[in-house]
């Protein structure tokens, strides 16, 4: 029983060192994608992601060190010509900018078959709106996105577009259009 408990241990502890190395692994590769999306969605500026701890256990009088384990991560940002600030701070064109690069760094590194996207372009610009869909056609290569969306850059940036329109008989009508079937102005 003994015998059997240690090799438990044993390989809870190699696992924990595996899983730790990981872990460690995928944060790097994130934050270096994120800093790297920031710049492109920003235009310039710097960011970058770091571990916060938190100490366990107790100075002892055995001499005995607390130690430190990874408790979080800060999300430390400076947009173009701003100093490094706080993200309630920031405006919130540049909130969901923050957030898509950091969304976008954990779909590179992890890409799922497919992300649901509502509405993350509403808050910004018509140029900051092109460089996010620029970055999200890229990731569109290994993930098929569906996004919710009012905005009429995201819109041409899709393939496919669908949704609803009311007509004169206020009967919800469902539409598709693929666009590169779509008809070009002044082709008619």
């Amino acid at each position: 029983m003994a015998q059997a408990a240690s090799h438990l241990r044993s390989i809870i502890g190699q696992l924990d060192v595996t899983m730790a190395r990981q872990f460690e692994t995928t944060f790097q590769a994130v934050s270096t994608r994120f800093r790297e999306h920031f710049i492109t969605l920003f235009n310039g500026g710097n960011a970058r992601l770091e571990l916060t701890t938190v100490r366990t256990g107790e100075d002892d009088d055995a001499g005995v060190a607390p130690s430190r384990m990874p408790a979080g991560i800060e999300v430390i940002v400076q947009p173009p010509g701003k100093k490094v600030q706080d993200l309630s701070l920031l405006s919130g064109g540049e909130r969901a900018l923050v957030s898509a690069a950091l969304l976008f760094a954990l779909l590179e590194i992890n890409p799922p078959p497919f992300c649901l996207l509502d509405e993350v372009d509403a808050a910004l610009d018509e140029s900051n709106v092109a460089r996010f869909c620029d970055i999200l056609k890229r990731l569109a290569q290994r993930t098929q996105f569906i996004v919710i969306t009012h905005n009429r850059v995201t819109m041409t940036s899709a393939q496919v577009i669908y949704g609803v329109s009311m007509g004169g008989d206020s009967i919800s009508r469902l539409l598709s259009l693929k666009l590169e079937e779509a008809p070009v102005a002044g082709d008619r």
